[in-house]
């Protein structure tokens, strides 16, 4: 059973930065390419940055591109978002997400879900 934890959330001030962490667990995770997601209130769930299974494709949302930065560590069963010159319009609350073998930037092909972790950027 996939088993996804994230962490590293919290309250930082514009321009600042935050490293959220996802653990996972419970199966082989080199065979799943990971991603990141957020929904802020009264919104859909949209898509931040995915991975593929070894790193090798990277994809971002428009709206990150420059600031953030995903990473995976296999040998931690880890991945990372590094948030760099945060905005109060990143203000959601951030999944992590786990699908089998390709890539993908949608939330309806990820079958595997982290509970989430509080971003809030005050301006």
């Amino acid at each position: 059973q996939v088993q996804l934890v994230e962490s590293g959330g919290g309250l930082v001030q514009a321009g600042g930065s935050l490293r959220l962490s996802c653990a996972a667990s419970g199966y082989s995770f080199t065979n799943y390419a990971m991603g990141w997601f957020r929904q802020a209130p009264g919104k859909e769930r949209e898509f931040v940055a995915a991975i593929s299974r070894r790193g090798a494709t990277i994809y971002y949302a428009d709206s990150v591109k420059g600031r953030f930065t995903i990473s995976r560590d296999n040998a931690k069963n880890t991945v990372y978002l590094q948030m760099n010159s945060l905005k109060p319009e990143d203000t959601a609350v951030y999944y992590c997400a786990a699908r089998d073998w390709v890539v993908a930037t949608t939330p309806a092909e990820f079958g595997s879900w982290g509970q989430g972790t509080q971003v809030t950027v005050s301006s």
